[in-house]
């Protein structure tokens, strides 16, 4: 077996929930586990969460009857609502709270025959201008659907754009806009993402949508896990298989990107991009070996990387490799590839084994 793993701590994501509950006392929060949570397992985080959460959120109907199938009570909100209009009788019988946020999908709605009313999300384009109803839109929308026998809740949703980038003046407009269509009558409101749960207090509305944040990952670019609190959940670990030394004026791996500017130690770890560890990484992007940095030289293989371990004259075959963790923060990693946590943590293939502690 490949020396492989990554390793979920589910205590790290029942403790970034609590946060998340702790930043809005009194609200309710969907905890968001679309695409396989995050990279984590769906399946473990929901029965890790199980007894804690007051709601899940995912993107696809799919995913909602794999949350279904392990959690017959917990609200689950259809993030992106129903794509054919067929699915609203599935989505009635799995019990679905779900988002229209169309004129396509409002119409669909009201001409399904359906075993019980649903929970609907009107979702208002309160300016990131991705999905949802302009206000004049929802406001005329929301007659047609308040009452409707296909509509059990009606209540409001959006989603901001630049959360992450704090004080950007977008998302003071955002919050206006959410406020000025407050004048009609919902039974509950959510606009709170990761970013607008830990510094907007104002987009506190009924319901929060905790997303990377259960994961122990930032969604800012300035503000790193531990100063929100936060605990990392994944550790993607690996092992040194090779050391070879190379000669100065030697290159190390495809297209001899990287080059020897002194004799140097090369330790060959077993991961690469088909276990979800980015191809674009340059060398130099961090890496802990037995727990000491060093930087990864060359371009990333299929299955292996190659890393520079010069300096730490105790490392050798078999020593532990760190790729991003409790130690050495995704957000990090992803910085120094040109992407975000985000990226990495869903990009974990299914070849990985997922180790669970906690």
């Amino acid at each position: 077996m490949r020396p492989l793993a990554a390793i979920v701590d589910l205590s790290a994501i029942a403790h970034n929930y609590a946060v998340a509950k702790r930043c809005a006392p009194g609200r309710q929060a969907f905890a968001v586990v679309k695409a396989n949570a995050y990279g984590h397992g769906v399946r473990e985080v929901v029965t890790a969460l199980h007894e804690v959460a007051d709601g899940f959120a995912v993107a696809s109907l799919e995913e909602a009857a794999e949350v279904r199938a392990m959690h017959g009570e917990a609200r689950i909100l259809l993030l992106e609502g129903c794509f054919e209009a067929g699915e609203y009788a599935i989505a009635a019988q799995l019990g679905l709270d779900v988002v229209v946020q169309s004129a396509v999908q409002a119409a669909a709605l009201l001409v399904s025959e359906l075993s019980r009313p649903l929970n609907v999300w009107l979702k208002l384009d309160s300016g990131m201008h991705r999905l949802g109803f302009d206000a004049a839109d929802l406001r005329q929308w929301h007659a047609h659907l308040q009452g409707a026998a296909q509509v059990a809740e009606l209540n409001l949703i959006s989603h901001f754009a630049c959360a992450d980038e704090r004080s950007h003046p977008l998302t003071e407009q955002q919050v206006e806009r959410f406020l000025d269509v407050l004048d009609l009558d919902f039974d509950h409101r959510s606009l709170a993402n990761s970013a607008a749960v830990l510094t907007i207090p104002a987009a506190h509305m009924d319901w929060l949508r905790p997303g990377i944040m259960l994961y122990g990952a930032t969604p800012f670019a300035d503000l790193g896990v531990s100063a929100l609190g936060l605990k990392p959940a994944m550790t993607l670990a690996a092992r040194v298989i090779a050391v070879r030394e190379v000669a100065v004026g030697d290159s190390v791996g495809y297209g001899a990107t990287w080059v020897a500017e002194r004799p140097s130690r090369i330790a060959t770890v077993s991961c690469g991009y088909a276990d979800g560890y980015p191809r674009h990484a340059p060398s130099g992007t961090p890496v802990l070996v037995s727990g000491q940095r060093a930087a990864l030289v060359g371009r990333v293989s299929m299955d292996m990387l190659a890393i520079d371990i010069t300096d730490l004259p105790e490392a050798d075959i078999d020593s532990s490799v760190e790729l991003w963790g409790a130690s050495l923060p995704v957000d990090e990693v992803a910085a120094a590839c040109g992407t975000i946590g985000y990226e990495l943590l869903t990009k974990v293939t299914a070849r990985v084994p997922r180790r669970y502690i906690g």
